[in-house]
């Protein structure tokens, strides 16, 4: 437990890449199995261990420490796991448990064989065992609340590192095996063989795109590259082999319960590659509908009779990964796509289709295209080489993804909420509204929340104006001055809007972003809620959610 407590304080203190790989290539090096195998999943997302509730913990803390006193510090702190490893009040002597301090592996295996009224004492226990470091990592190994600055990408090149593989090579095998990866290391540290996959079967790392930016495509020929266009649902793969049949999200999750529709018409063996969508194929000439339909089924463990009828699901194909047993990833593009034609052709035709080809001969002719799609649900364009292989990670030039222009508009700041990690000293979670007319006369109403979009020098100056303009506290929540004469004007990007009813203001944005600072601009001049409630009506009807 101790040397993964280390490094976890080490990455959260480490702002560069190189310095967290170079820890990460370390722990796994000289850390012994089965500790380093449980250390890599708890990183990289995989580690199933019983959880504990972040109320449960609260409550510990207040049995030795006043309520008020532990708000503040939260406050302050901004993250439950070090508040609470710091606040601890230890009943026992820390230095002569010190050196009983169990395993990472120990702790694992013991978590998961308590029963659910022996986890609150335990927890105590433990919490009382360890020190602040170790305090730290326990709880965000029983929360499943990692978040310290490392992607379950890094994981992998830290691997690569370490053994001279290949990262790609690592993903191709990763969701085939199971903590604590003793094989994996074997064959990493050559004293075993390579992995074998008992089914290709499984969630396979995806390929993904890189935006457009300006230059990137000059110079590449037209003739080079396929387009299709990019829908607005979630990008998932499906899997079946013998009578398995599974629904992957892009990072792995299963969610077959919530679409049972779907893994009852995968009929075909292998992997595809496609996206989940709501409301009917191009091959039944039903509409697309909008992600906020899509939104009325995701994360759900089941589903009723009524959802089915109401949302029902399809996929739209864009690849192919496996034809059967057969691994199809390094043939190109245009070659997959003909095979998936051919399964696609054969699949019930309400619940699966095959994405278009977009026809082009210029990037100018494409650009206009993927400016004015031709459906509302479209939001731009996919731009892959047609001879490129599948290949896991998002590598610069095979793929790109050119969206449409975002929607803009101008609004005004009203509450903030500290960060977490690395932010969690700022303000950085902002509420903005726009104007309206209520029957108490002109008043904002707040239309939408972000946190990114900014950079750190401006994270400074919304930072500072919060903290001299505030005029309520909400618990860690604070509004800010926002009156027509005076307030904090930004530029809110956002990638599509839909009418709301668990939304006061009616409308619900998606993706919002912070775009720029506008402190020349005095908030009177901010837009109007009817400014966004005509973005939706220049749309196609959408339903509410």
């Amino acid at each position: 437990m101790k040397a993964f407590a280390d490094l976890l304080d080490r990455l959260v203190l480490t702002p560069s890449r190189n310095g967290k790989l170079r820890l990460l290539t370390d722990y796994f090096r000289d850390t012994p199995d089965p500790d380093r195998g449980y250390g890599l999943a708890a990183i990289a997302g995989t580690l199933e261990v019983r959880d504990v509730k972040p109320a449960m913990l609260r409550d510990l803390v207040l049995e030795r420490m006043d309520e008020v006193l532990f708000r503040y510090s939260y406050d302050y702190v901004g993250d439950l796991a070090e508040t609470i490893s710091l606040v601890w009040d230890n009943e026992v002597d820390i230095e002569r448990a010190g050196s009983t301090q169990p395993g990472l592996a120990e702790v694992i295996t013991e978590m998961n064989a308590l029963g659910r009224t022996e986890v609150r004492a335990y927890v105590r226990q433990m919490l009382d065992r360890l020190d602040p470091s170790g305090r730290f990592a326990f709880i965000k190994l029983a929360t499943g609340a990692m978040r310290i600055g490392v992607s379950a990408r890094l994981a992998k090149q830290a691997l690569a590192e370490l053994s001279g593989k290949d990262v790609t090579e690592i993903e191709t095998l990763w969701h085939g095996l199971q903590p604590p990866y003793e094989t994996l290391f074997q064959w990493l540290e050559g004293r075993g063989d390579r992995p074998v996959l008992a089914t290709p079967a499984i969630f396979h790392s995806v390929m993904l795109a890189n935006p457009v930016e300006p230059g990137d495509l000059d110079g590449l020929a037209p003739a080079d590259f396929a387009a299709e266009w990019k829908w607005d649902g979630i990008r998932v793969q499906l899997s079946r082999s013998g009578s398995t049949a599974k629904i992957y999200s892009r990072s792995g999750d299963d969610i077959s319960g919530a679409f049972p529709d779907i893994v009852d018409a995968i009929t075909f063996e292998g992997v595809v590659d496609g996206e989940l969508l709501i409301g009917g194929t191009t091959r039944s000439n039903s509409p697309t509908r909008t992600f906020s339909d899509l939104q009325q089924r995701l994360n759900r463990k089941t589903v009723n009779a009524k959802m089915l009828e109401e949302y029902p699901a399809f996929i739209r194909a864009y690849d192919l990964l496996f034809d059967g047993e057969e691994d199809v990833r390094a043939r190109g593009f245009i070659d997959r796509r003909g095979r998936l034609s051919e399964i696609i052709d054969t699949a019930p035709h309400d619940r699966f289709d095959l994405s278009p080809l977009v026809d082009f001969s210029s990037w100018d002719e494409l650009d206009k295209l993927r400016s004015a799609p031709p459906d509302p649900v479209i939001e731009g364009v996919m731009i892959k080489r047609r001879d490129s292989p599948y290949q896991a990670g998002r590598l610069k030039g095979p793929w790109f993804k050119w969206k449409r222009n975002p929607f803009n508009v101008d609004a005004v700041l009203m509450y903030a909420q500290r960060g977490h990690g690395k932010r969690s000293s700022y303000y950085s979670d902002f509420t903005f509204g726009v104007w309206s007319t209520t029957p108490e006369g002109e008043q904002l109403v707040p239309v939408g929340k972000a946190y990114f979009g900014f950079t750190d020098a401006e994270l400074e100056v919304l930072d500072k104006f919060v903290r001299n303009n505030t005029t309520e506290r909400f618990g860690p929540v604070r509004a800010v001055r926002a009156e027509r004469d005076f307030g904090f004007v930004v530029e809110v990007a956002f990638e599509g809007i839909n009418r709301s009813t668990r939304h006061k203001s009616g409308v619900a944005m998606r993706f919002p972003r912070i775009a720029r600072l506008r402190p020349d601009k005095p908030p009177y001049e901010a837009d109007r809620l009817e400014t966004l409630v005509a973005m939706i009506d220049a749309k196609a009807p959408s339903a509410e959610y």
